[in-house]
């Protein structure tokens, strides 16, 4: 698959996850809605393995990618649900938004990669300022349990930034679909032992908006997004990857308004537009050095 349109279907899926993820877990509760995706998941890529005879490579590369992915997955993913029972969905995005920031700190030191040049700086400075002037006012960060939820997220954050890049620095270059379903059974256990430990239940009722929340995660977010997502990070450094999760906030806020009715004030387009032009400038930096030299 040409790298752009894989990166372009990484985009739209994770832009619908956060809204996806609070739907899965209506009456089923967190840590059953992500263990029965992660399930789904890694029974969906284990089959497509077979029917395609991909191979599961096993060898120490393989193996250390699986394990370095899974225990991030678990991480990030737990973090990640647990937290959004207390925050907004578009917020969740928002603050995955951070990521990149992360990613280059630690690329600098794991990969050697010169991602803090003074462009790319300036770059992500607007993107988090964009970021910052979307959620500036609000009720969305009020609240005991909010901050809870946001340092959550925020551990998330650092949970997946650490994985990308330790995945990158392995250099696996063991088909996508293969790296996640390693990824995936390293990480189900850790699942299902966390889903045993919260309550154990298996709801009896699960509505239809959650049960499609979590067959749709399952499939696109678990087995199609990540599949993509380790394909695109083994042809480009880790700081642009990090880039999905800056666009994502944008398209996520949008489908809020078409989908939930909820209102998109000027802040927040001008807050798009700076994330816009931070985007840009970190991808291009030629387009910062020129701003810069006039």
């Amino acid at each position: 698959m040409p790298i752009p349109i894989a990166y372009f279907t990484i985009v739209a899926i994770w832009s619908t996850t956060p809204l996806a993820i609070q739907w899965s877990a209506l009456g089923t509760g967190f840590a059953f809605a992500v263990m029965a995706r992660m399930l789904i998941g890694a029974t969906l890529a284990l089959v497509l393995i077979v029917v395609w005879r991909i191979g599961f490579p096993l060898h120490r590369k393989a193996r250390q990618s699986y394990l370095v992915g899974g225990l991030g997955m678990f991480g990030a993913m737990l973090s990640t649900y647990w937290g959004a029972q207390y925050i907004h969905s578009g917020l969740v995005s928002v603050l995955f938004g951070l990521t990149p920031l992360a990613t280059s700190v630690l690329a600098v030191f794991w990969l050697g990669e010169r991602a803090l040049r003074p462009a790319k700086l300036i770059g992500m400075a607007l993107g988090i300022l964009g970021l910052a002037l979307i959620f500036a006012t609000g009720h969305e960060v009020s609240g005991h349990q909010a901050v809870l939820g946001i340092a959550a997220l925020l551990l998330a954050v650092f949970l997946y930034s650490a994985s990308l890049v330790g995945v990158k620095r392995i250099g696996d270059h063991s088909p996508p679909l293969a790296t996640t379903a390693g990824t995936l059974l390293v990480a189900l256990p850790l699942f299902i032992l966390a889903w045993w430990l919260v309550d154990g239940q298996i709801p009896t009722d699960i509505a239809p908006r959650a049960g499609a929340a979590i067959i749709y995660l399952g499939i696109f977010g678990s087995v199609l997004g990540f599949a993509l997502y380790y394909y695109v990070i083994k042809h480009m450094d880790a700081g642009k990857v990090s880039l999905i999760t800056l666009i994502t906030p944008v398209i996520a806020l949008i489908l809020g308004n078409v989908l939930n009715g909820e209102m998109i004030e000027a802040r927040v387009w001008l807050g798009a537009g700076l994330i816009t032009l931070g985007l840009g400038l970190h991808q291009w930096p030629m387009l910062a050095s020129a701003f810069l030299r006039r």
